[in-house]
């Protein structure tokens, strides 16, 4: 009984509207064209939004991290001062023929003359030289280089308190793989520091 009284309530419901429309047909049509046409537009706008954001959001992730195998690493000016205290300015070159991002800190580490590790440990932030320039995505095109700081002591030169290093591996920032340069110093302890990566550090003392 009830499934039938609400049907029948719903024929009644569409005679009635029945009724009304067919007295203003043109009416009816006229409201249903802007009804259609304000869907469409609003549809149209929704979808240009949508395409905008994904292309906005592909364009955010196409530029990829670089490689180490994409880099060369060099050391730039050599740093001095006193108190024992030594640095140099490490340069990383975008090699891989398209645009990629470096962002914060290379990873350092003392190597022998055989290559093996020696024990060392890295600080990263302010150094003797400079202070740290922190963190920045830096995109850099075929060709363009970044650069940090890095800085030691060599006080104790010759001595068990120092270890004598002869190459330096640089791992690249998000990166497992590594550089290798030939480094021939006597770091105290092993103790190295360095900034992050920046466009270019001015060292002014």
């Amino acid at each position: 009984m009830i499934e039938h009284d609400t049907t029948a309530h719903q024929t009644t419901a569409h005679e009635t509207t029945h009724r009304t429309t067919t007295g203003g047909r043109a009416g009816h049509r006229t409201g249903r064209t802007l009804l259609g046409a304000s869907l469409a537009a609003g549809l149209t706008l929704a979808l240009a939004g949508a395409g905008t954001a994904q292309a906005a959001g592909s364009a955010a992730r196409s530029t990829p991290t670089c490689a180490a195998s994409a880099l060369k690493a060099t050391f730039g000016e050599r740093l001095g001062g006193g108190m024992n205290h030594q640095g140099v300015v490490l340069r990383l070159r975008n090699l891989s023929g398209s645009s990629c991002d470096l962002r914060g800190f290379p990873g350092l580490g003392l190597e022998d003359a055989a290559h093996r590790t020696l024990p060392s440990h890295t600080a990263w932030g302010d150094t003797w030289y400079v202070k740290d320039p922190g963190k920045k995505t830096l995109t850099l095109k075929d060709g363009e280089s970044a650069e940090a700081v890095l800085a030691w002591t060599h006080a104790n030169t010759g001595t068990s308190e120092a270890v004598h290093a002869s190459a330096l591996r640089i791992t690249p920032p998000a990166s497992t793989a590594y550089k290798t340069l030939a480094f021939p110093e006597w770091v105290d302890h092993g103790d190295l520091t360095v900034t992050a990566l920046a466009r270019h550090i001015t060292v002014t003392g």
